[in-house]
Parts: C-alpha cells; sequence; structure tokens
C-alpha cells in the first residue's frame, strides 16, 4: 500500500525538498506539478537507482526550479504503518 502526500513549494525551495524527501527514504516516486496542474517532472525512487540517478535529476530539477515560480510536489511513500486499509480489512 503507498500513501500519497503533497506539497505547495516555491521554486527557490524546490531542491532543498526534493533531497529532504529522498534522505527519508521511504518514498517510492516524485512528481512535481506547475500551478495548472500539469505534471512537469516524475521519476520513480527504487533502491538500486537513487545513488547512481541522483545527481543528474538534482541537476534537472535546478534547472527547472529557475524557470518555474511556484510549484506542488507529490510524494507516493511505502505505507509502514502497518495497519490495514478498507481494502486488506475483512469485516
Amino acid at each position: 500500500m503507498t500513501t500519497r502526500e503533497t506539497f505547495d513549494i516555491s521554486g527557490e525551495n524546490l531542491i532543498k525538498k526534493v533531497r529532504e524527501i529522498i534522505e527519508e527514504g521511504n518514498a517510492t516516486s516524485i512528481t512535481i506539478h506547475d500551478k495548472a496542474g500539469r505534471d512537469l517532472m516524475h521519476f520513480p525512487l527504487t533502491i538500486g537507482v537513487v545513488g547512481i540517478v541522483i545527481a543528474p535529476v538534482l541537476a534537472a530539477i535546478g534547472a527547472m526550479a529557475a524557470i518555474v515560480g511556484d510549484c506542488t510536489i507529490t510524494v507516493e511513500k511505502k505505507d509502514t504503518t502497518g495497519k490495514p486499509t478498507d481494502i486488506d480489512s475483512k469485516g
């Protein structure tokens, strides 16, 4: 089960927030949207790929942050609560 969190953020703080999300370690993907809700960038975060891909991704985010004003970040995370969801519960 995954959960989603959304953050409204200014372009100047975009790289800092993305780094924080990655360092937490439980995010499975990040999507960055513009003010109109259009996807600007989406990247998955898998354990084996993060170390190799993170530098170019951050460089691309930095370039985009210089152009984009306010944006929204949607983060998909692994559910680590262990609580059953409505789908998993049997009535």
